[in-house]
């Protein structure tokens, strides 16, 4: 099946859906290229970046199980 590269761009409000986000990326880790979280604390919120080469359905999973998680907020920018 073809890949694609994408960079998912997650900004986390809800720390109490860390552990949550935590166990969906490590369900995804064969399909991670690499991932930069950094805590902002002035806005108590924590930003995470993934890159990711997976199948575009995965992809899409991955972010729509993310994104349904509270007080998470998940964008997606793909490679062409």
């Amino acid at each position: 099946m073809e890949t694609r590269v994408a960079v998912m761009s997650i900004i986390v409000e809800d720390t109490k859906s860390i552990e949550t986000l935590n166990g969906i990326l490590h369900e995804y880790r064969d399909y991670i290229i690499g991932r930069m979280g950094l805590p902002y604390k002035p806005k108590h919120i924590n930003i995470i970046s993934i890159a990711l080469d997976a199948p575009q359905d995965v992809i899409s999973a991955l972010s729509g199980r993310i994104g349904n998680l509270e007080g998470v907020n998940v964008k997606t920018a793909f490679s062409k």
